[in-house]
């Protein structure tokens, strides 16, 4: 992308400046760079702000690997008791779905709005208090939007927070657990069209492209890495994870880390945990506190997930609260994950026990209205299960859902309920896991990756070479070579990277996999595929 540091230099500052770093002149000498078009000094200031870290004085830890996430998390259940029948789990799983739509939807025509704007069009609408769908009006709302307003509905018209379940979907059933970042930046490239990807999923995607992948696809030239993105796509980890929250998390942060980082991160576990927990309690502040044991107890989401529960507690005005999150958190950016996700927990906890509630609640709230209603529909959904969900939200749907996902581009609801139980029942059959032993120590000979691996594919042989130190080559038979990156090994895991010469350019393949005696056993994910790689000793 040209000019990308021009485009993204200011919103860096931004990032930046919520990150806790002290930017000394930098503001400064960015707005005269920008003013003087200097390209060069751009890339340089840019590259300047990359290596900041945030002062010792910000006061909050919040790191974004896994292992750190999780040494800093409360305590929690990690995995609940859960003893109802698949029947029961299918109806809970179609009512997430079913409540996701029907809160989107309600969202869609009002995104981006702010409180004020909202109340006033519905005021003049006689559409206060909202008790069904936004009503239309095309000199306020876009024919695009139509068809997600009152006596318009005929489906769940296509939105990014519908496709992403259905990306989430993919990745599962492709490769369950298991899964990787790398599996998830291979399923957008083959199944969703770039432009209809935005802020920090847009960043990603164009960083793939560019051969940075997870975890640098988040961070590089991308100032959108703690916005609301990661969040709205925290659903599917969840429905596929009952009662078991950890779990859940897990696999949310393996999505999010591709395009986020931070906080950006945090709310899609935190959301996917409260899901799973949503299967085996209904009681919505613990549901929400089981959401908040799996993501770091000293960062800005917790602390403002904390306090909106607080305000919803002390006051029984859910204005009232609104008012007091638009004061500590309003100077976010309307699409921010922070602020976004107070608005959550203000509909959940005024959702607790009337699902219309729940959904309007969050709606009127403003900012991002489709995500945040998709998501309390979504948690209340999946807690009430869809026989309790009213007939007026979820009827018009009709059982079907657009989408932009390749492939899947019109769907039944019900059918998508059925392929994530699927999901749910393999992960549920899933023994609790062992705590991660750490990784090999000690002299590298110790490890069963050094020596010599013949690939044997339909259309070449190739041969991997691994010296004790754990460099090493790849050579494809015809002359060419080329090493080893990025080996990693721990215990029987594997994974490194090499590059495949194709006449000229190269395609770059990160391996995954184990090592089984003598046996290479794994998968080689390029740029939009995967293929299959087994390997036997020389």
């Amino acid at each position: 992308m040209k000019n990308v540091e021009r485009l993204f230099i200011r919103g860096e500052i931004t990032q930046r400046q919520e990150e806790g770093c002290d930017l000394g002149d930098l503001e400064t000498r960015v707005e005269a760079a920008l003013k003087a078009d200097d390209k060069e000094e751009m890339v340089r200031l840019y590259n300047e702000l990359d290596t900041l870290e945030p002062s010792d004085s910000f006061g909050y830890d919040e790191p974004s690997t896994l292992e750190e996430i999780k040494a800093l998390r409360p305590d929690g259940p990690r995995r609940m008791e859960i003893s109802i029948s698949d029947e029961e789990i299918y109806d809970r799983i179609h009512g997430a779905w079913l409540g996701r739509a029907a809160g989107c939807s309600l969202g869609k025509p009002t995104e981006g709005w702010p409180k004020a704007r909202i109340d006033e069009y519905l005021e003049s609408k006689n559409a206060l208090p909202l008790d069904n769908y936004v009503p239309y009006d095309e000199k306020n709302i876009g024919a695009g939007l139509k068809t997600s307003t009152r006596d318009n509905i005929e489906f769940m018209e296509r939105d990014d927070d519908m496709d992403y379940p259905i990306l989430g979907l993919i990745a599962l059933e492709e490769r369950g657990e298991k899964f990787t970042p790398r599996t998830m930046a291979n399923v957008w490239m083959n199944h969703m069209p770039v432009n209809l990807l935005y802020t920090a999923e847009r960043a990603a995607y164009r960083n793939f492209v560019a051969g940075y992948w997870p975890p640098e696809s988040a961070s590089y030239r991308n100032p959108h890495r703690e916005w609301i993105g990661a969040q709205i796509r925290a659903d599917m980890f969840g429905y596929a994870s009952p009662g078991w929250p950890e779990k859940a998390a897990e696999l949310a942060f393996k999505d999010a880390c591709i395009s986020h980082v931070k906080n950006g991160i945090y709310g899609e576990m935190f959301v996917a945990a409260m899901l799973a927990a949503a299967y085996v309690t209904d009681d919505i502040v613990e549901i929400i506190n089981v959401g908040l044991s799996e993501i770091p107890a000293k960062c800005r989401l917790t602390e403002a997930v904390h306090e909106t529960l607080g305000w919803c507690q002390e006051l029984s005005d859910w204005e009232a609260v609104w008012e007091k999150i638009n004061e500590r958190y309003g100077h976010y950016s309307g699409v921010h994950t922070i602020n976004n996700a107070a608005l959550v927990v203000l509909g959940l906890y005024f959702g607790n026990t009337d699902y219309e509630n729940g959904i309007v609640v969050s709606v009127r709230g403003g900012w991002d209205t489709d995500c945040n209603g998709a998501t309390v529909g979504s948690v209340l959904g999946l807690k009430f299960g869809a026989d309790a969900l009213p007939e007026k939200w979820i009827g018009v749907l009709n059982d079907r859902l657009r989408s932009s996902v390749r492939e899947f581009n019109d769907n039944k609801i019900t059918e998508l309920a059925e392929r994530t139980l699927k999901v749910a029942k393999h992960i549920m059959t899933l023994p609790d896991e062992e705590p991660e032993e750490e990784p090999l120590q000690g002299e590298p000979s110790d490890s069963p990756f050094v020596g010599d691996w013949v690939v044997d594919k339909s259309f070449a042989r190739w041969e991997l070479h691994v010296r004790p130190d754990l460099t090493g080559t790849y050579e494809d038979g015809s002359g060419y070579s080329c090493k080893l990156g990025n080996v990693k090994v721990e215990d029987d895991k594997v994974a490194f990277s090499f590059v495949i010469d194709k006449g000229g350019f190269g395609i770059d393949i990160q391996f995954e996999g184990k090592v089984n005696g003598d046996r290479l056993d794994g998968v080689g994910m390029g740029n939009g595929f995967e293929m299959p790689i087994e390997g036997e000793r020389a």
